[in-house]
């Protein structure tokens, strides 16, 4: 097996006329062909655009023209990103008669622009609304580490098809841990910006009050390169670890939490200087207000399409938008308000400290035919608790960078560093501390490991 370069070196060889653009893409292509059988990751192939879009790439590189610092990669999105001439469907056959995309998603044409290249939608939780990427209509994606085991959601396909070596990065969307979830499970990198900085048109929408979309890759460089992009800006410089005052979620975000990944993150507590203990208060609180003002806003906003086509929904996604679309307006109404109140509590926290180290997830990936997990002592439910730790977080509006784990030795674990709104920077300081220091990095597939 032979698996997909990173962005960044993909990108410089094709500049430098070491290799062409078409064949970056046409290998891409084929190597989906051959392996996503295996686990399901991708809907739909873009292959004739794709191919085209690479041919125009050479030839600009061939006229001495520069495309772009991402020239030629290809890449994938999750299908609810509009990729102009297809038909976005958000994971589900309610949108399939949709008429094709008349243009790209503002970030993938910023990523286009910087001459990267879309060649496949990827397989999701239909509307977004799930932790397990378990499709009624495209099946249920499975983790490349252990087929037998889920690959995490809603983004799921986006975190399985670079796990699997099979794209150098995708897009995905994250509301309440869409991202983080399936990038702790799968064992790369990714990100969820700060609320509102990147924008979202042309990105299915799920709760507009929440959604953020953002990156994964299987290397921290690209990452940050694909983040930069979708931005439209360079971040500040990374500010030196040393300056940075590192804290530790307790309370809420150490209940539950495997003693594996309990282990590694107190080896990453004491190699980033024994950060201290911090409780955010009413956290169980904040995941229920965060499950309230979700199924409200993804109800009411799905509610015109349930009137008419409700059984084309999958029954698990459909029962909760209505039952969503069904509370009580003052039940919303306190959530929000409590939002508020949450909101102003973690943004305090940052006047003490610039980075927050948590789980991801309580432990690794569960299994497909057992999708669940332990919290308080009882077996429950995967597909509506593996956002234990993602979902109180996402009120706050923080960015959160989904960091995967190097030495947990398994199965892929991960962790979330998280800062004050437009503090990218200082994660991405405190990530690549980590990697250089052998604690974080893409976790590689049993095969590559010589199994």
């Amino acid at each position: 097996m032979t698996e997909m370069p990173s962005a960044t070196r993909l990108a410089t060889d094709i500049r430098a006329g070491r290799l062409t653009a078409v064949s970056a893409v046409t290998a891409a292509i084929a190597d989906i062909e051959a392996r996503d059988t295996r686990i399901n990751s991708v809907t739909r192939i873009f292959g004739p655009g794709a191919v085209a879009e690479a041919e125009k790439i050479d030839r600009r590189i061939a006229a001495g023209d520069d495309p772009g610092p991402l020239a030629g990669v290809p890449f994938g999105v999750k299908d609810l990103f509009d990729v102009a001439g297809e038909v976005t469907t958000a994971g589900s056959v309610v949108l399939r008669e949709s008429r094709p995309a008349t243009q790209d998603a503002t970030v993938v044409a910023r990523l286009r622009a910087a001459g990267a290249i879309p060649v496949a939608s990827l397989n999701m939780d239909e509307f977004a609304y799930g932790f397990a990427t378990d499709n009624a209509h495209h099946g249920i994606t499975r983790n490349p580490h252990d087929p037998a085991r889920l690959a995490g959601g809603s983004s799921g396909g986006s975190a399985a098809a670079v796990a699997a070596g099979l794209l150098p990065f995708t897009l995905g969307s994250d509301t309440n841990g869409s991202i983080r979830v399936p990038a702790s499970l799968c064992g790369v990198w990714g990100l969820k910006p700060t609320f509102g900085t990147v924008p979202r048109h042309g990105a299915y929408p799920f709760a507009a009050s929440l959604d953020v979309v953002g990156p994964f890759a299987g290397t921290l460089e690209d990452l940050q390169m694909v983040y930069e992009t979708m931005y439209g800006a360079d971040m500040p410089d990374l500010p030196s670890v040393s300056t940075l005052r590192v804290g530790r979620l307790g309370g809420w975000f150490a209940d539950n939490v495997s003693e594996p990944l309990a282990r590694a993150i107190d080896a990453v507590s004491t190699h980033l200087g024994g950060a201290e203990t911090v409780v955010l208060p009413e956290a169980a609180r904040a995941r229920a207000a965060s499950f309230l003002i979700t199924a409200a806003e993804g109800g009411n906003l799905h509610l015109p399409h349930l009137r008419r086509h409700a059984q084309q929904y999958d029954p698990a996604t459909r029962d909760r938008l209505m039952a969503g679309a069904l509370q009580p307006a003052a039940t919303v109404i306190q959530a929000h308000r409590f939002r508020s109140w949450f909101r102003a509590q973690v943004h305090a926290v940052f006047r003490n400290a610039d980075v927050l180290v948590a789980p991801a997830t309580v432990g690794e990936a569960p299994r497909i035919d057992q999708p669940t997990i332990m919290v308080d002592g009882q077996s429950v439910s995967a597909r509506a608790n593996l956002g234990l730790y993602t979902q109180p977080l996402s009120l706050a509006g923080v960015p959160i960078l989904s960091v995967p784990l190097a030495i947990s030795g398994g199965l892929p674990l991960g962790l979330q560093l998280v800062a004050a709104p437009g503090r990218e920077a200082a994660l991405f300081a405190v990530a690549a501390e980590l990697e250089r220091a052998g604690l974080a990095g893409r976790v590689p597939l049993p095969m590559a490991k010589g199994r």
